[in-house]
Order: structure tokens, then sequence, then C-alpha cells
């Protein structure tokens, strides 16, 4: 059963010869527990730059899988120490990135929680910086 939930997000990109973007986010969305793992979703919005995205987070016992559809496609998988190969669809083409897990960590549960992502990436085998992801997630029903 999807639960409401307010989604508090705090999304940090640092490449090495810039200074960092930072983005923050209060949305409302989706959650719900599922064969084994929680879905968190919520709508992208002008904020972002993806308007008309959906973007979810699958949380499982072993990794955290981030899953964009819409005008943008994407499925990026998140596990300590390893990397992941992923087509990134844009309307206007596509593009190959690795991300590689620095950092993981998650506490869900019915009434909310949290996950705290720290990942590397490269674009096209070239590297990209690094990204730090917060989401503060609290149910509303």
């Amino acid at each position: 059963m999807k639960h409401k939930v307010l989604l508090s997000i705090t999304g940090k990109q640092s490449y090495y010869d810039q200074e960092p973007e930072v983005m923050e986010l209060v949305t409302e969305g989706t959650m719900e527990f599922t064969n084994g793992g929680w879905d968190i979703s919520y709508q992208e919005s002008d904020l972002t730059g993806l308007q008309g995205v959906t973007t979810t987070f699958r949380v499982e016992p072993d990794k955290v899988t981030l899953t964009r559809t819409g005008p943008l496609r994407s499925t990026m998988e998140f596990c300590v120490g390893q990397s992941h190969d992923s087509l990134y669809q844009m309307e206007f083409g596509a593009l190959m990135i690795t991300v590689t897990t620095r950092h993981l960590f998650f506490d869900i549960l019915p009434e909310g929680g949290c996950i705290d992502l720290v990942y590397d990436i490269e674009i096209e085998k070239t590297e990209g910086g690094r990204v730090d992801y917060h989401l503060d997630i609290r149910a509303v029903d």
C-alpha cells in the first residue's frame, strides 16, 4: 500500500574545477514496501531542471537503485565500493555514465527515514565529479 510522504532532499554536485552546486527541494511523494524493499518516488520539477521526470529510490537490504522515467530515463545502482554502468537517455541523445558508490546509509521504517548517498560519476569515461544526496522521508498519512 502506497503512503504519502514529505521528502526533504539535499543534493550537492562537486566538479573538480568548479564550486559545488547545491540543490535543496521539499516535495511530496509516495513510499511503498513491496517485494522485500521500499520504493520512494516523487515528481521532479522546474527547480531541478527535470520537469516531467519521475524519480524512484528502490531501497533493498544490500543496495539502493535510483530510477528515472519520463523525458529522462536512467537506472543507477549503488552498493558501497562497487561501480555501475548506466545509459543516461535524454530527449536529444544518450550518454554512458558510471557511478562508483563511496558511502551509502539508509534507515527506512513505515513512518519514514533517511537515505545518505555519496558517489563519484564518470560521463563517457571522463571524470564528472562527486554527488552527495541526503533524503529525509516523513509519512504524512
